[in-house]
């Protein structure tokens, strides 16, 4: 913490910093609370600041300011780029954000809608301080474990289902700093990679953030789990070039990825050299029916077309050879062109995304689940695809 800077608490959930002849007003709010973003205006108005900075990335703003964005979505081109597992993640925190609005009677991100309208109408510069979603859960994704990120997807996943009520005053308990710091601590412990990218990280670009916007007074409206982390690092040195570059592909995962060939290719190759050309051509069909039913499989659960599962089965076994190419993107861009997406589901994919029927009758969210369960069945085929020729080896004469 700069030693020039001077905190000061004004009320419940908002603090005055005060550095170099500037002020911020700083507001921790709940994403799904009409008393947060009451609070938001009320403050605006008050303080007629120069600038509102507000939590949010341009693709974060995008989706608040233009809720029919998934009109445009172009699905080839998120599976042709690997984006549908991040497509699947803002699915899911929109799914679960939403289940919250209903209950409680407000849209995702009232203070933020709030906080832009009001900066609007009095004039305020707004700005744009978060870091790009993408970037955040890329990294987040090189910091975790593959068990860490498998329970993750499945927290994501029961939460959608779950009937367990939140009441409006659990939301506003986790504005104050006591729930917020055993929660974040609990966190921590759990998945502290992933800690470290979605808020550590968070925290001091958003300070950074703020700290350059201009004006002398600003109002900064942020989630009440980063106010203590901005107040720790405002005005402090931060390296954003280092925080917004995007994670290169694991090494571990690369040579995985070229070592499964590699150990296929001379398993094979001693099949036929110590146990004959019969035991080496069992090997071939052993690799061929592992992934092939595996992957098909997996598309057969996501209700995918005849053709998706006749092309996993066909895929699987060559894209499981070849670590660029994965068995769910070619099933996704083939359910995607024979099952082409509607108006109507690129309209619904929000409120379908909340229930398990309308995820499998959305065809937005069926590709989706095409690309990352024909994924899954070709991984699992992978493994016993192995171990079903380790085992013709080992029987061989």
């Amino acid at each position: 913490m700069s030693q020039d800077l001077s905190i000061t608490s004004v009320e419940p959930n908002v603090d005055l910093l005060e550095l170099d002849g500037r002020e911020v007003y700083l507001v921790g709010t709940a994403h799904v609370s009409d008393a947060s973003a009451a609070l938001v205006e009320r403050v605006i108005r008050e303080q007629q600041p120069d600038t509102v900075c507000v939590e949010l990335c341009a693709s974060r703003h995008a989706a608040l300011t233009n809720p029919e964005q998934w009109r445009n979505t172009d699905l080839f081109a998120v599976i042709r780029s690997g984006r549908a597992y991040v497509l699947m993640a803002q699915l899911a925190l929109a799914a679960y954000q939403r289940k919250l609005a209903e209950q409680f009677q407000v849209r995702p991100g009232e203070e933020m809608h709030r906080a832009m309208q009001v900066a609007g109408e009095i004039g305020a510069e707004l700005s744009l301080v978060d870091r790009e979603i993408r970037t955040t859960l890329k990294r987040a994704w090189s910091r975790a474990g593959i068990g860490a990120v498998l329970r993750m997807s499945w927290a994501m996943v029961m939460s959608l289902f779950t009937r367990e009520e939140v009441s409006a005053e659990d939301i506003e308990k986790l504005k104050g700093n006591d729930e917020l710091t055993v929660m974040l601590e609990e966190f921590s412990g759990a998945l502290p990679g992933v800690k470290q990218a979605l808020i550590d990280e968070r925290d001091r670009y958003l300070a950074a953030k703020i700290h350059a916007a201009p004006g002398n007074k600003l109002v900064a409206v942020v989630g009440a789990g980063h106010v203590a982390g901005i107040k720790a690092h405002f005005g402090m040195p931060v390296n954003i070039a280092e925080l917004e570059t995007l994670p290169p592909p694991r090494r571990s995962l690369r040579l995985i990825g070229w070592g499964v060939p590699l150990l296929l290719l001379g398993l094979v190759i001693g099949g036929f050299v110590f146990s004959g050309r019969e035991t080496g051509e069992q090997m071939i069909v052993a690799w061929v029916l592992a992934n092939g039913i595996a992957a098909a499989t997996g598309t057969l659960i996501a209700l995918a077309h005849p053709l998706t599962i006749l092309a996993a089965f066909l895929a699987a076994p060559l894209t499981s050879l070849n670590p660029t190419i994965a068995a769910g993107w070619v099933c996704g861009l083939i359910e995607a062109w024979v099952r082409k997406p509607r108006v109507r589901d690129l309209q619904q994919v929000a409120g379908d995304v909340t229930s398990v029927a309308g995820i499998w009758r959305n065809r937005v969210t069926r590709v989706l689940l095409v690309v990352v369960l024909a994924n899954l069945g070709s991984s699992i085929g992978t493994f016993v695809g192995v171990g079903w020729i380790v085992s013709l080896l080992g029987g061989g004469d």
